[in-house]
């Protein structure tokens, strides 16, 4: 994406060809092959996909937080600094540099936040502690910054509330109290792990409303991680899909979601429910399911689910993560030119892709998932 379009200098974090790997007794598992993005300051990523595809990894991967079997192996995460450009794969995982890192730099809301929290502390302690961790205050101090956050995220009786323990709050308030931590030490990138999930519609709204004033003023970036096409319609400016650990597609969330290239992409967008769907009608839904990365098919990772798949081409060949439209990039062959790259072989393959696949392609075969087309 080039950084001229977004206005700005640079991008805050740039991953470049990250790959993160488990050693499993069954084999090497690519949990993560090779995924490139950036995420710039005061706007929001949203990465979106199906359970499995390895957006929490590569968020884990990140922060260098990936637990064991796994492990980084390669690419890089470049994190632009006042000192300069950091690599965060160069550095150690438990390292002082890395550990200043996390929360100091980069915030992480998890998934979970009754499984973030500890049962045995109070919310106010375990805030207290992130604070102290990163900056030279006193635990006075560092309580008055607590209670001060705390009613930054809209939590009524924060005084009160620092004293009580993650069991005794509501999942909404878990839910802003765990952003409240994450923002302890202002950082300049919140990575946002599913932060509805498991919520009611209502809160879930108050959250994504909470999450864009922050943003607004603080202007910090934001990683939204979710499988809600929908929140990252509300909320992201670019949008990253991923399939399989990979990415298929990625591109702005008005031209995406509005015309998207990928058939994975297209297919998801048109599993969303709609006002405007038929009565009584089953909801589309893609075939199938994602396979374990053990097993990940040779040639396009997708292409056993795929609608428009081309036999000898997608199960034979890798598409490579090309610029389709504007600022648009898809991994498919409906967009490829004839003569790719085999990783099998040492120098260019002629792939005899059909006369009217270039055309299928800028007409859209699938319609527009936007507007339910088919």
């Amino acid at each position: 994406m080039a950084v001229e379009a977004l206005g700005v200098d640079a991008p805050l974090l740039s991953v470049r060809g990250l790959e993160t790997y488990f050693m499993a007794d069954e084999g090497m598992v690519k949990a993560v092959d090779g995924v490139s993005f950036d995420v710039y300051a005061g706007q929001t990523l949203g990465i979106v996909g199906e359970s499995g595809c390895g957006k929490s990894v590569t968020a884990h991967s990140i922060l260098r937080i990936v637990a064991e079997p796994g492990r980084v192996v390669g690419g890089q995460i470049m994190l632009q600094r006042d000192a300069g450009e950091l690599d965060l794969v160069a550095l150690s995982a438990n390292g002082r540099t890395m550990r200043s890192i996390r929360s100091g730099v980069i915030g992480y809301v998890f998934q979970e936040p009754m499984s973030a929290f500890s049962l045995v502390h109070t919310i106010g302690n375990q805030i207290i502690e992130a604070i102290q961790l990163h900056r030279r205050v006193s635990k006075r101090e560092a309580r008055d910054r607590g209670v001060e956050l705390l009613r930054r995220v809209g939590i009524p009786r924060a005084e009160h509330r620092m004293d009580e323990y993650a069991f005794q709050l509501s999942g909404g308030l878990r839910q802003r109290a765990l952003i409240a931590m994450a923002l302890s030490c202002d950082p300049k990138l919140l990575i946002a792990d599913e932060p509805t999930t498991a919520l009611d519609v209502t809160t879930q709204a108050q959250i994504l409303e909470l999450l864009a004033d922050l943003q607004e003023q603080t202007g910090m970036a934001i990683m939204l991680i979710t499988h809600n096409l929908g929140v990252v319609a509300e909320m992201a400016d670019d949008v990253v899909v991923m399939y399989l650990g990979r990415v298929v597609e990625q591109g702005p969330v008005e031209e995406t979601f509005y015309a998207p290239k990928h058939p994975y992409t297209q297919l998801l967008l048109k599993s969303i429910p709609s006002v405007h769907s038929e009565r009584r009608s089953k909801l589309p839904t893609i075939a199938g399911s994602v396979p374990h990365p053990y097993s990940r098919p040779r040639g396009c990772p997708f292409h056993p689910r795929c609608p428009s798949f081309m036999p000898g081409i997608c199960d034979a060949h890798e598409p490579r993560l090309l610029t389709v439209e504007g600022l648009q990039r898809a991994s498919c062959f409906l967009y490829q030119t004839p003569a790719v790259s085999d990783p099998l072989s040492n120098g260019s393959l002629v792939v005899p892709l059909p006369p009217d696949v270039g055309h299928r392609a800028a007409d859209g075969a699938f319609g527009s998932a936007a507007n339910g087309e088919t």
